[in-house]
């Protein structure tokens, strides 16, 4: 089990490894949205929904997909580096308006007022370098800035990827592989997460050359 000072060790050492990586290789997931920001846009959309934050936005091409589909977005990361290229690219497509951003770690709590979004996503944001507990701390804040009736939709790395228990380990379930630290899911984790919320759907699906192997989950808070 890694200790609390290990964990704010690694926790410095991915933000410095993703600024660096942001750095040199400006918009390095391109800009065609993920695969499951569709699926959210689709999804929020038929809800109703205006206002969506994004977790982990990095340089911005779900959030900036979410803004050209109509909704304001709020971005949030712990890279300045990929912010700005965000804000960047928002700018240079006349949607500026539609997107702020806020550089912050979600092992904090969420710069964000109660009942304040209809939607929150984050895409491989919740299995990066976060112990159990902090992961638990930040789906109670999403919970907290969604107005009732509003939806969590996020994606994780799970128990059956082909990285799972290799790599370096750094206990709880954290493998680090390339410089980048991944927190593989169990179900009974992402059931654990649901609790007190309705859960719609946890759907397997694959990503990458590796193939990377995730879970998408929807959640919803009661009405």
């Amino acid at each position: 089990m890694a200790t609390h000072e290990q964990g704010d060790e690694l926790a410095r050492a991915q933000r410095a490894h993703w600024q660096q990586t942001y750095t040199s290789h400006p918009g390095m997931y391109g800009n065609q949205p993920s695969a499951p920001a569709r699926y959210a846009a689709e999804l929020l959309l038929r809800a109703g929904a205006r206002d969506v934050v994004e977790l982990g936005a990095g340089h911005g091409r779900d959030a900036l997909f979410f803004a050209r589909q109509g909704f304001s977005v709020q971005a949030t990361d712990f890279s300045g580096v990929g912010l700005e290229q965000a804000r960047d690219a928002a700018r240079s497509m006349g949607i500026g308006a539609r997107l702020t951003t806020a550089l912050h770690d979600v092992r904090e709590p969420l710069p964000l007022a109660d009942a304040s979004a209809d939607g929150v996503f984050a895409h491989m944001l919740l299995c990066m370098a976060l112990s159990t507990e902090e992961i638990k701390r930040l789906v109670r804040e999403v919970r907290r800035v969604l107005r009732p009736g509003g939806t969590f939709v996020y994606t994780v790395r799970h128990t059956g990827d082909a990285h799972y228990g290799t790599g370096i380990a750094h206990g709880d379930d954290i493998h680090e592989h390339g410089g980048f630290a991944v927190h593989f899911f169990s179900r009974h984790l992402v059931d654990a997460l649901a609790e007190g919320w309705e859960l719609d759907e946890v759907h397997a699906f694959e990503e990458g050359d590796l193939p990377r192997r995730l879970w998408r989950v929807t959640q919803r808070v009661s009405r």
